[in-house]
C-alpha cells in the first residue's frame, strides 16, 4: 500500500512509518524541516516538509494514498476535519491515533480499582473533552465512507525503530533521575497505567491498516504497571536509591501541568479486546518492568 503518515519524524509515527517499510509499503510522511526530511529518507521513507496547519498539502497526500496514518498529533482537529474530508467516499483507511489520558484520573499518584473498556468509557472530563470530541467525530466517519479506526495507545516503552526519538513519559523520569540523583514518581507512586511495547504498537497499526472494521475504537495495551513499581525498576537500573514521592506543584514544575496531572500522576488502566479478536494481534512484549531495568538505560 501507498501510506500517508503524519508526525513521521516523532517517536511513534516514524516507528510506524519505518515498520510500514520494512513490511514492504511505501510510505510518504509529513516532518516540519529539510533536516527531518533527510532522516526519513535514508530510512526508505518519502519526506513530505508541511505541518498540520497546510491543508491543501493534507487534502492532496490523502487522496493519492491508499491510507492515512495520523500520528502527528490527538489534537488537532482542523488537521483531522481536512483529511476525513479529502477521504470521504473513498474507503481508505484512516488510523488516528489517541492516548488512554482520556481516562486518566489525575489522582496525584493514588492508586485506583478502576478499569475501562473499549464500549465502556467514562464521561471525559474537561481538560479531555476536545480530545474526546476529536475520536468521535473519526469513528463517525465511518458513515461517510472512511475505514476509520481510534488506535488509543497505552504509555508506551522500547526504543524508537527509525527516528532517534524517545517516547512520552517514561523518558522524563529518567531525565530527571539522571539530572538530579533520585528517581521520583508523583505523589505515592501507587497510580497505575496500562502499558505497550512500541514494536507491538507497529504491528497492530499495519494490521488494522488492511483488516480494521470501519468506526472501530481500540485500547493498545498488553499490561499494566504502577509508577512507584515501575521507577524502582529504573532505580535499580541506574544503581540509585529507592525513588522518592514528589509533591504535584514540584512535580508540576518539572514537567508541566498536562504531563505531571495526567502523563504521570493519574490512573490509565483499560483493556483492548478489540485488536486481539478482530485482528489477530498477539503483543510479544509485555513487562516494563524487565524492559526498564533490562534495555531502557
Amino acid at each position: 500500500m501507498n501510506v500517508f503518515v503524519t508526525g513521521a519524524a516523532g517517536f511513534i509515527g516514524g516507528s510506524i512509518a519505518t515498520g510500514l517499510v520494512k513490511a514492504g509499503h511505501q510510505v510518504t510522511g509529513l516532518v516540519r524541516s529539510a533536516e527531518q526530511a533527510a532522516e526519513l529518507t535514508a530510512l526508505g521513507i518519502k519526506p513530505v516538509v508541511g505541518s498540520l496547519d497546510d491543508s491543501a498539502l493534507l487534502s492532496e497526500q490523502a487522496r493519492a494514498a491508499d491510507a492515512v496514518i495520523n500520528a502527528a498529533s490527538s489534537d488537532h482537529r482542523g488537521a483531522v476535519e481536512v483529511l476525513l474530508a479529502a477521504l470521504k467516499g473513498s474507503n481508505k483507511p484512516f488510523l488516528h491515533t489517541s492516548g488512554s489520558s482520556i481516562v486518566g484520573d489525575a489522582s496525584g499518584g493514588k492508586a485506583s480499582d478502576t478499569v475501562y473498556y473499549e464500549d465502556q468509557l467514562p464521561e471525559p472530563t474537561v481538560d479531555k473533552a476536545a480530545r474526546v470530541a476529536i475520536d468521535n467525530l473519526i469513528l463517525a466517519a465511518a458513515k461517510d465512507g472512511v475505514n476509520s479506526a481510534v488506535l488509543c495507545n497505552t504509555l508506551i516503552y522500547g526504543h524508537s525503530l527509525g527516528v532517534k526519538r524517545d517516547s512520552v513519559q517514561l523518558p522524563r523520569l529518567l531525565k530527571q533521575a539522571r539530572k538530579s540523583g533520585v528517581v521520583r514518581h508523583v505523589g505515592p507512586g501507587q497510580n497505575i497505567w496500562s502499558n505497550v511495547h512500541i514494536e507491538d504498537v507497529v504491528a497492530l497499526y499495519a494490521l488494522a491498516l488492511t483488516g480494521n472494521t470501519p468506526g472501530s475504537f481500540y485500547f493498545v495495551e498488553s499490561g499494566e504497571a504502577s509508577f512507584i513499581d515501575m521507577t524502582r525498576a529504573m532505580a535499580r537500573a541506574l544503581h540509585l536509591g529507592e525513588p522518592e514521592d514528589w509533591p504535584l506543584p514540584a512535580a508540576e514544575a518539572e514537567w508541566g501541568y498536562e504531563m505531571a496531572n495526567y502523563g504521570l500522576g493519574s490512573n490509565s488502566r483499560v483493556r483492548g479486546k478489540k485488536a486481539r479478536e478482530l485482528l489477530g494481534w498477539a503483543p510479544q512484549r509485555t513487562s516494563v518492568l524487565e524492559w526498564i531495568e533490562h534495555e531502557m538505560v
